[in-house]
């Protein structure tokens, strides 16, 4: 079967999900109270399967859908400040066919990226119990088996961790006390390919406060281009 084949079998495998019983009550309490803004809104209300290019040399991993984003849309960083700003920088950098996602069948299409989290389900104030991104982990796991992307883009230090967690599981690293979070910084693995990348998570903290700009993630996603393009080249 092809990678894209297979993901949707694995997407079907995440959205029925239950394996966390305070992140289930939490996703179905929201989607039934809703944001009195969204209030004429179905919501999704179940975990988030990844989003993008089956075929993919980039993925970037998240931390977990917004309560009122992707718990709404169905669709990662879609609907919310995060990927307001993420899309666009994404689009910008010849990642993304447009710089809005407003909701799924919006148009929006991804041309050489996944898009994928730590967590499915979107977590009571953000913040993942150790023991859910541990049940959630072998969905990525199973993703970067199907797609084997060349770069990986962590955003912030729990998907960063948790992508490092899968590896000294695999026995490709021994521990994570060689491989510091901060943005930009980037890393060759001892296992080889994918290379890891590292920014800080696009959340309304970290952007309206100005420890994350655009010109800042822009950057980032030049190097990833970069090593990318020089490893095709060579």
């Amino acid at each position: 079967m092809s990678a894209e084949t297979t993901l949707t079998v694995l997407e079907r495998e995440i959205t029925e999900c239950r394996k966390c019983p305070r992140l289930v009550r939490h996703r179905e309490e929201v989607a039934r109270t809703k944001r009195r803004a969204f209030r004429e809104w179905t919501y999704w209300g179940r975990p988030v399967p990844a989003f993008g290019d089956p075929g993919a040399e980039l993925m970037i991993v998240g931390l977990a859908p917004a309560a009122h984003g992707a718990n709404r849309t169905g669709r990662m960083f879609t609907g919310d400040r995060s990927g307001d700003f993420l899309y666009a920088q994404l689009h910008r950098a010849g990642w993304a066919s447009q710089p809005t996602s407003v909701q799924a069948g919006d148009g929006l299409v991804l041309r050489g990226l996944l898009i994928s989290a730590a967590v499915r389900c979107a977590p009571p104030d953000n913040k993942p119990l150790p023991g859910e991104i541990r049940n959630c982990a072998p969905f990525l796991e199973q993703e970067l088996e199907l797609v084997r992307p060349r770069a990986i883009l962590a955003l912030g230090a729990i998907a960063f961790n948790t992508y490092l967690d899968l590896l000294k599981r695999q026995a490709k690293i021994a521990s994570r006390s060689a491989f510091t979070f901060r943005h930009g910084a980037s890393f060759a693995l001892p296992a080889g390919p994918p290379r890891l990348f590292a920014s800080y998570h696009p959340s309304q903290q970290n952007t309206q406060t100005g420890r994350l700009t655009p010109a800042m993630f822009a950057a980032v996603l030049r190097r990833i281009r970069a090593f990318l393009d020089a490893k095709t080249s060579a």
